[in-house]
């Protein structure tokens, strides 16, 4: 049975651990809510670029051509993975490095580009070919961190290495729930024309021409995609952090409550031993 000083160390180190997930908990509660509004206040900017760039593409039809619409067979597939560059944020990373398993399907055909210290220890570990990786911003990328993503994969794609890209990322849902997702973001594929349209429509004129315009926006549309999805990938990771420190001061708590109760029965016994010995040894006297 363990000593009362064994027990006040115990608990001495419990509460201590308690006040570090207390503070962290905090602090990503803080930073969760500029992330959330960063990621919400992109949101529509993206989709409006993701609209603008595929109606454009239905206008000027199968007959334009552009690199970053070209297939190739014979290069490698790439899995971008944006995940975690610390830890302590419950299953956020993990759930993101399974979700691009699902994506290669051959590993000594697939290259990996993680953002995050997390996904790239993960499959470096694992014997996969990380062509780059990047780190450092996970909790505040900017859209210059963006920028240099989205122009390595599309210079690596227009050369020819790979043949298609496919991103990795958390979407943020809500403070306790995030889905990880993955989206095909290279080559650019044009969404299928409908049939009549049921409403009124909307035509544009192009200057100089909607090839132009679509040559010009294709790129703009690889660094909006990548931006917001790093924006809804830091909003999910402080969100997990928030969560899984919330939960630790918790259990922290729950710890701390059980430890003072074994406290108090292991000093109970002790009270009631002495006396049990006060009282043999009165009688012995007699």
């Amino acid at each position: 049975m363990p000593s009362l000083q064994d027990i006040k160390r115990r608990t001495k180190s419990v509460k201590s651990i308690q006040q570090i997930t207390n503070a962290m908990d905090m602090v990503a509660t803080s930073r969760m809510r500029h992330a959330k509004e960063a990621a919400q206040a992109n949101r529509p900017y993206a989709e409006k670029v993701s609209e603008v760039v595929k109606g454009i593409a239905v206008t000027v039809g199968g007959e334009f051509s552009h690199p970053l619409l070209e297939s190739h067979e014979e290069g490698h597939r790439l899995v971008l993975v944006m995940a975690a560059d610390k830890g302590l944020a419950g299953a956020y990373s993990s759930n993101a490095c399974k979700e691009a398993l699902q994506s290669i399907l051959d590993k000594s055909s697939t290259e990996v580009v993680t953002v995050g210290r997390k996904p790239r220890d993960f499959f470096k570990h694992r014997g996969y070919n990380v062509a780059e990786a990047f780190t450092g911003f996970s909790e505040k990328p900017k859209f210059e961190h963006a920028q240099k993503i989205a122009r390595h994969i599309i210079s690596r794609f227009e050369s020819g290495e790979i043949s298609d890209v496919q991103m990795v990322y958390t979407r943020f849902v809500s403070a306790i729930s995030c889905v990880p997702e993955t989206v095909q973001l290279l080559p650019f594929a044009a969404p299928a024309e409908e049939g009549e349209a049921k409403g009124p429509s909307t035509e544009y004129i192009y200057e100089p021409s909607a090839e132009a315009v679509l040559g010009h926006m294709l790129p703009q549309y690889i660094f909006t995609t990548v931006y917001a999805a790093l924006l809804q990938a830091a909003a999910s990771e402080l969100s997990s952090r928030m969560n899984a420190m919330s939960n630790a001061t918790d259990n922290a708590a729950e710890l701390i409550s059980k430890l003072e109760l074994h406290y108090n029965k292991v000093r109970q016994a002790g009270i009631t031993t002495e006396l049990n010995e006060i009282v043999s040894g009165a009688e012995a006297l007699k």
